[in-house]
């Protein structure tokens, strides 16, 4: 505000709009006027009542419940220019009945658009993240029985190990396929350490098991005895009896 010194003497406040225009501020005077703007939007025109001295963010306010269209996504032409919303009315040029042209913006209108998919896909994220959680949940528990058995000096099977840490090792490689920003990513970390963290514990759970000693095919049978003892038979007579001739054969068996 500046205040500048007249002819009479007198002191007058000035006051800087937007745009760099120095205008007198207007103090104890009448309420400015209200005027009738017509604002074309596609084919149909809206009649508008609104200060002479609002700005045209005003204006654009105004709008949005007859034409539908947010406020973001509107541009005021006047006289063929574009008005910006913190232009006032009055400075530039607009009276009674005067006519205008709103149109949507496509370029604000596209960031809505991208905005909103962003949020989109933020939401289904979350969605599949937290059902990986309750899938996580259910792995955890069978975790934490097979741990149980392990501290209590039993044994556990390893197709049971082994099983669980597929169905582990699934639940990770569907959350690194996920993509997400902000809070969403932090949840996708935080289940990742816990898949990872389950993963461990079994892990460490096949290092601690003894080895397992297999089965002999011969469990159960005699064991084969080797012996060196011979078995003595009668001596084979050297003479024949008298009349009888001397004539032996051998069966080799």
């Amino acid at each position: 505000m500046t205040s500048i010194e007249t002819e009479s003497g007198l002191l007058r406040e000035w006051e800087l709009r937007p745009g760099g225009m120095l205008v007198q501020k207007r103090t104890d005077s009448p309420a400015p006027p209200t005027i009738r703007v017509r604002v074309k939007y596609a084919s149909i025109y809206h009649q508008i009542h609104i200060s002479s001295q609002a700005t045209f963010g005003e204006l654009k306010k105004m709008l949005v419940g007859p034409t539908g269209l947010q406020q973001q996504d509107q541009k005021l032409l006047y006289k063929d220019r574009e008005r910006d919303s913190k232009a006032f009315l009055d400075s530039a040029g607009v009276k009674d009945k005067s006519k205008m042209v709103l149109e949507e913006d496509p370029i604000s209108l596209e960031k809505r658009y991208l905005e909103m998919r962003k949020t989109a896909i933020m939401e289904k994220a979350a969605k599949i993240i937290s059902q990986i959680s309750l899938e996580v949940d259910r792995l955890g528990s069978q975790v934490s029985a097979l741990e149980s058995v392990v501290s209590r000096g039993g044994n556990v099977a390893d197709k049971d190990v082994a099983s669980l840490v597929e169905m582990l090792m699934n639940q990770l490689l569907k959350l690194e396929t996920i993509s997400a920003d902000g809070d969403v990513k932090l949840q996708r970390k935080m289940q990742v350490r816990r898949v990872c963290k389950y993963v461990e514990t079994l892990d460490s759970m096949k290092m601690k098991k003894p080895p397992e000693v297999e089965d002999s095919p011969n469990l159960g049978q005699q064991p084969a005895v080797i012996t060196t003892e011979w078995e003595m038979f009668d001596s084979i007579p050297t003479t024949a009896a008298p009349g009888h001739p001397s004539n032996f054969t051998w069966n080799l068996l």
